[in-house]
């Protein structure tokens, strides 16, 4: 088993020891990262690997793993013309978040946590306490209140006890991040804590690999807190310095119309937030995040890919969900954000995958108030 590496803050380079159960930087607050730069293996050696994500053990902080329930993986299937989707609610609590969940799981095992904690909107604490049951950890996971009701049923039954918020997903974080602070607590964060993004990563490698050691021109991700997207930026890096491809993708970034911080910073060119967006209603519940923590982080991602940021409306969701059932897919309302934003012909002629990220029996179908 390998050592673990340091955090590093980005912002003022703070370090946070290896084995330090501290979830953010003890200096400003903010996200951490990992001071890590891996060298992926080549096609070849894949080769007769583990079905998992942890067939990239040259990627990953964590090797030797004792947790699995065969995250990642999952299938490429074609939409239209150029556009290919990565089923990525196939996994073992039907979304994304799986991949970054069995890391912070992992991780809190090694670093003997008496009790994690978590706060989600729905997928990343059904996630999180799946893999906490798998691993035997106490799990409570904080929640909004008009939390999915399906995504509830689905926390409580891994175990969990489950803290529903009198507030909106800000003050939900807000919550959790007090009682982080008490001593043996792990805080799951999907948002603070950068082994998540070291599990989101491994989407890209599966892509890489699947296409046979080749990406496409336009890697299509979701954006609120923008952990796909940032591990998406991780893996292409990864990649690129190892030789393994000749050209990065563009990161194209998409938000809901009605909670679009990000795109809203994009559009008046600016490097951060620009201030606070008013929560509002959205079927992309998911991605509906006011103020992330990563801003900056993720316009520079964009940013340097040569990408950009796309909004869709309530309508383009509703019609891209239902465009998606009749195709075989049933997706929940915030995963068909991606398809909404290309399906259309945003893209031209570019090859590019969409993630499917949360299976559509997490929400139903969205329908007109």
């Amino acid at each position: 088993m390998t050592p673990l590496p340091d955090c590093f803050c980005p912002v003022d380079g703070t370090r946070v020891p290896a084995g330090s159960l501290a979830w953010c930087c003890p200096a400003c607050r903010g996200p951490l990262d990992l001071d890590f730069a891996p060298t992926p293996a080549g096609l070849k050696s894949l080769t007769g690997r583990v079905n998992s994500l942890w067939r990239y053990t040259e990627c990953l902080p964590l090797t030797a793993p004792t947790l699995s329930l065969g995250e990642g993986r999952t299938p490429l299937v074609p939409l239209r013309d150029h556009v290919f989707a990565k089923l990525d609610f196939l996994t073992p609590t039907l979304s994304f978040k799986d991949r970054g969940a069995v890391m912070l799981a992992e991780l809190a095992l090694r670093l003997g946590a008496r009790q994690v904690l978590a706060d989600s909107s729905g997928n990343a604490g059904t996630a999180i306490a799946a893999y906490c049951a798998r691993a035997a950890l106490p799990c409570t996971v904080y929640v909004p209140e008009g939390t999915s009701p399906k995504k509830l049923e689905q926390i409580g039954a891994h175990g969990a006890r489950v803290r529903v918020v009198d507030g909106d997903r800000e003050a939900t974080a807000a919550a959790t991040r007090e009682a982080a602070d008490e001593e043996g607590v792990f805080y799951a964060s999907h948002v603070f804590n950068p082994y998540f993004l070291a599990g989101t990563k491994t989407y890209v490698h599966e892509l890489w690999e699947d296409l046979g050691g080749r990406l496409p021109e336009v890697l299509v991700v979701p954006v609120g807190n923008g952990t796909l997207l940032l591990g998406a930026a991780l893996a292409v890096a990864e990649l690129h310095s190892a030789g393994l491809i000749d050209r990065r993708p563009a990161l194209y970034a998409v938000q809901a119309a009605a909670v679009a911080p990000l795109a809203e910073a994009w559009r008046a060119g600016a490097d951060d937030l620009l201030g606070v967006t008013p929560a509002a209603p959205t079927f992309a519940e998911g991605i509906a995040i006011p103020r992330p923590p990563r801003a900056r982080q993720i316009l520079r991602a964009v940013r340097d890919s040569g990408g950009a940021f796309l909004t869709v409306t309530e309508d383009q969701i509703r019609h891209a969900q239902t465009d998606l059932a009749s195709q075989g897919l049933y997706v929940e309302s915030t995963g068909v954000a991606c398809w909404a934003a290309v399906r259309e012909g945003a893209l031209g002629e570019r090859s590019a995958v969409v993630p499917l990220c949360g299976a559509g029996v997490k929400t139903g179908l969205a329908r007109r108030p």
